[in-house]
């Protein structure tokens, strides 16, 4: 199994499966519009801005579980995103990332890369590095910022 096994919403209401992304570096991060850690969509749309041409995406997973930090519609989520911060990276539906509704996509996600003291996701803005191959590389913390990843993608798109 890789990521590119899974099938996911777009923001917009479509069906897309991530087999569309092979043979790309992908960044997942589940986001929030109401999150002390929002503003790092703004590192990562200059990471998408700088590597997209390189082969690398960044897919972006709006959920509401932790404290209630993403509570809008898909709509809003996607009106805010590029309003605020220009966001041109990839968006998908509102998910869940943990516990029993968590989507599928995420399940594997933290199975691939277990947390320090759970596999669960810890907070919004956590990150999981892919490579062209579909393997998760690396899982990195709410608070890590985009700038201190970039290394690593430079890394996986050698």
């Amino acid at each position: 199994m890789t990521v590119y096994s899974y099938k996911v919403k777009t923001i917009d209401g479509e069906n897309k499966s991530l087999a569309d992304y092979q043979g790309n570096v992908l960044l997942i991060v589940n986001t929030a519009s109401k999150c002390g850690f929002t503003p790092q969509y703004e590192g990562l749309q200059k990471l998408y801005d700088t590597y997209h041409q390189d082969g690398f995406e960044i897919l972006g997973f709006p959920s509401n579980q932790f404290m209630n930090q993403e509570p809008g519609s898909d709509d809003d989520i996607n009106s805010f995103c590029q309003r605020n911060y220009g966001v041109t990276f990839p968006m998908f539906s509102k998910i869940d990332v943990n516990g029993k509704t968590a989507h599928p996509l995420f399940r594997f996600l933290t199975k691939e890369a277990p947390g320090i003291l759970t596999d669960q996701v810890k907070w919004n803005f956590t990150k999981f590095l892919v490579d062209t191959e579909g393997n998760v590389l690396k899982r990195y913390a709410p608070k890590t910022k985009p700038e201190e990843i970039e290394a690593d993608i430079q890394q996986a798109l050698a």
